[in-house]
């Protein structure tokens, strides 16, 4: 016996900091010239261990030396190398399996260097769980970051989840514990298993960067193979690549996908089923992209997908994560281009996710002050250490290159902004400089738009930023954060509050529609009425307007003309295309059985033609984030609660829009018209096929030659009107 019953103890006890000094193939020191090998391995409750080389050549047989399952012995090789092993057991039955510590690192000098300087930008490709092959074996090469870890254990099915049999090399100079176990492949479950530097074994923690994970309430990650796909989506990829997305039209569809539709047991609709439903309804709707509230995994459904434990996993609910790849080249085919939610803003604290990971903190600030969010009971990223941006980065880069999704959402931007949100005086840190600023989430988010525009032409980031923190949508060149676009928030709740007033009030509330022109320009701005604005007891957006049913449905519809008119991409949540009676549910589909009824119809119909004109006109959407495309024509009316502005473009027929908030007719109403002529009636919310009174102009409006135009203005309607002649 060459091993000291201190070492034997550490092993089989999985307390031994370096088994692969220990397992494995290693020189015998016999006091000679000649070379000779030994081996170890643990088979506990084997009785018989033979070695053979990897092309099946007997080596040797090992000897218990230990109860607990330790064998060793001399084999014939001529030099180091990967060997076999075939264990036999009481009951008969044998066990054969390479040894994993005779196999060298699969990670190298390289890679070590790029990981400690943070730069590297491919970390999804050397950690996590990859089946490789490596030194004439095929396996899986797993790879996990626990700097303060004393020990780092693999287990899962294919080793009984024996904390003693797969215990991780560690790379001193980066704090990555690696290991290539052969012989194991696509659809093993596995889990970390990590002892503190305290001496204490952490709950079983899930892969930070696992491609696929378990269904919840399960929570072991899944090792995914690679795929066999070849993406056929080039062509769309190319128009967005070579596009000025500000200058098309961008009309967002956003969807919880697991309440969107139920399948007939009740249960969620696999991304295949949703292919098959929900694209061609988007589709049909004229919206030009669908964005999905967070698909990446997550342990509590409540929570929408906003607290995520699984940042690389398409969430198992919908499938497996080729399904969604599969959804996102469906879409891309079809003309449609796909947005996804991203979280980094924070993340739960569940036991077996990022908190605590090698148990200090690792992702997150060790002091509550900055590392712990007071609004969601969450974590906060430790935007400050360099690993930890890299993680992100990568990930916004992995959903981009292994997904081909078109975009990020990028969630609570203002809570990363600002060292100080939702905190008082004393809660928080001030920056360096003794400000509120949290001046390392900037450097970030500078950083990820940087990599991502850089490497992804054509992809969109969309921060949904709720302060006036300047240049969120400027490049970084020129002092910006460096999205695409930014959710303006302000138009949502000015415009939601004036149509919850009572029509005889709004007069006295006019600028609540007219100030955002004020600042409507100086972000590429996305107008949101999103899932946020239709839960937790807000209602649903028809039951925000007021009045009686018939001015409910009236002022939506007018509303949402309005809202296409107005300067700004356009998002909009599933259910209000046809006007949700109730507040949203994640727990329920959508109440589609409405849609018997003329006004949802009615709705439905206007929110299709109003898409299709936006998308058709460039009048209505070449010059959303540019002032040289919008003028006011009537801007005082505050009496009348009447609104008309001029949409243009160059090149362009111009486009009227009209608005009218009171449920009066104003009929031969006197409005100065842009210019002179024949104006078309291409769109009136009070349409009877939209289910309104009917009142218009007959299809056309003739100026006199002063370009004074004589209209009847609908109840609680808006009128666009193109211009002819």
């Amino acid at each position: 016996m060459t091993l000291g019953s201190d070492r034997i103890h550490a092993l089989i006890s999985a307390q031994e900091n370096d088994p692969f000094s220990v397992l494995g193939v290693h020189p015998e020191n016999n006091g000679n010239k000649t070379k000779r090998f030994i081996a170890r391995a643990l088979f506990p409750d084997a009785i018989h261990v033979e070695a053979y080389t990897l092309a099946g050549k007997s080596v040797g047989e090992l000897t218990r030396i230990d109860d607990a399952g330790l064998f060793e012995g001399s084999v014939a090789l001529k030099k180091r190398q990967p060997i076999r092993y075939v264990a036999k057991y009481e009951n008969g039955g044998t066990y054969e399996i390479a040894d994993a510590y005779s196999f060298g690192p699969v990670l190298g000098p390289m890679d070590d260097y790029y990981l400690s300087e943070g730069s590297h930008l491919r970390l999804f490709d050397k950690l996590g769980a990859h089946v490789i092959e490596h030194e004439g074996a095929k396996g899986v090469h797993f790879a996990v970051w626990a700097p303060n870890a004393q020990r780092v254990s693999v287990v899962g099915d294919f080793n009984k989840w024996d904390n003693r049999r797969n215990q991780m090399r560690k790379r001193v100079d980066t704090g990555i514990w690696e290991i290539f176990l052969p012989d194991i492949g696509d659809g093993a479950a596995y889990k970390y298993e990590i002892v503190g530097p305290d001496g204490n074994t952490l709950p079983l923690k899930a892969d930070p960067f696992a491609y696929k994970s378990e269904l919840r309430p399960n929570t072991a990650s899944i090792v995914k193979g690679p795929s066999e796909r070849t993406w056929n989506d080039d062509e769309h990829r190319k128009y967005w690549a070579d596009a000025d997305a500000r200058r098309l039209p961008i009309s967002i569809y956003e969807v919880h996908p697991g309440s969107w539709r139920k399948n007939g047991y009740g249960g969620f609709l696999s991304w295949d089923e949703m292919a098959e439903q929900l694209i061609p309804y988007v589709l049909d709707m004229g919206f030009t992209h669908i964005e999905f509230l967070p698909i990446s995994e997550f342990p509590y459904d409540p929570s929408w997908g906003y607290q995520t434990t699984g940042l690389y996993a398409p969430t198992a609910r919908f499938g497996d994560p080729d399904g969604f790849a599969r959804f996102v080249e469906g879409a891309h085919k079809a003309g449609l281009s796909v947005l996804i939610d991203w979280v980094p803003a924070h993340f739960p604290t569940d036991a077996h996710g990022l908190s605590r990971f090698d148990g200090t903190a690792l992702y997150e600030h060790e002091d509550p002050r900055k590392g712990f969010h007071p609004d969601w009971n969450t974590a906060i990223f430790n935007f400050g250490r360099k690993e930890v941006v890299s993680y992100l980065v990568n990930n916004a880069l992995f959903w981009a290159e292994h997904f081909h999704v078109d975009g990020l959402r990028v969630d609570a931007v203002a809570s990363m902004l600002y060292l100080d949100y939702s905190r008082e005086q004393g809660e928080w840190i001030p920056n360096e400089f003794g400000g509120r600023e949290n001046l390392e989430a900037v450097d970030f988010l500078k950083l990820m738009n940087k990599e991502v525009y850089g490497r992804h032409p054509g992809i969109l980031t969309m921060a949904e930023e709720s302060t006036s923190w300047p240049k969120v949508s400027h490049p970084v060149h020129e002092g910006g954060l460096g999205f695409g676009f930014k959710w303006n928030m302000g138009f949502m709740n000015d415009t939601l509050r004036y149509l919850a007033r009572d029509p005889v009030h709004r007069q006295h509330h006019h600028n609540e529609i007219t100030f955002g022109l004020m600042y409507a320009f100086t972000e590429n701005f996305v107008l949101p009425l999103s899932h946020d604005e239709v839960v937790h007891g807000k209602g649903s957006l028809l039951n925000k307007m007021a009045g009686d049913d018939w001015q409910k449905f009236a002022t939506l519809r007018a509303y949402f003309a309005f809202m296409w008119g107005y300067p700004g991409k356009k998002l909009l949540f599933m259910g209000q295309e046809f006007a949700q009676r109730d507040e949203w549910s994640e727990k329920r589909s959508l109440d589609w059985h409405l849609l018997e009824y003329g006004p949802h119809q009615g709705v439905q119909s206007l929110v299709r033609d109003l898409n299709n004109i936006y998308k058709s006109e460039p009048a209505l959407h070449a010059r959303d984030c540019e002032g040289e495309g919008f003028d006011w024509v009537l801007v005082d009316a505050a009496a009348d609660s009447v609104f008309a502005w001029q949409r243009k473009a160059p090149d362009a027929p111009t486009i009227l829009i009209i608005s009218h908030f009171t449920p009066i007719v104003r009929n031969s109403y006197k409005i100065k018209l842009p210019h002179a002529g024949i104006w078309k009636e291409i769109l009136n919310t009070d349409a009877h096929t939209y289910g309104g009174s009917g009142v218009g102009n007959l299809g056309k409006i003739q100026t006199d030659q002063n370009g004074i135009a004589d209209l009847n203005i609908p109840p609680l309607g808006t009128l666009i009107l193109k211009l002819e002649s």
